[in-house]
């Protein structure tokens, strides 16, 4: 199976403070955005929000997304990686 198949970016839409955008995201992304909003707890557009809030100018809506999708699971990463480590030392 080729994971690279049907990677194209789709456009999602999304409200933003009571206006209507949208980012234009790989399925694989969106998924994942999706899936971090439901673990929060708040809506996809709630969650859209507050990344467009703290993005600043330098980059699109949809670059900040994927962004933020990567820092989350970075962090996880690190968290399971010290888990172990001080599972190993003990």
């Amino acid at each position: 199976m080729n994971i690279y198949t049907d990677t194209r970016p789709k456009k999602r839409s999304l409200t933003l403070k009571g206006h209507r955008t949208s980012v234009t995201l790989e399925d694989d992304f969106w998924r994942a955005f999706r899936s971090i909003a439901s673990d929060k707890a708040v809506a996809v557009n709630t969650l859209a929000a507050e990344i467009d809030s703290e993005r600043g100018t330098e980059s699109g809506l949809a670059t900040a997304i994927r962004l933020y999708v990567l820092r989350h699971f970075q962090a996880i990463a690190r968290e399971t990686a010290q888990v172990h480590s001080h599972a190993q030392a003990s």
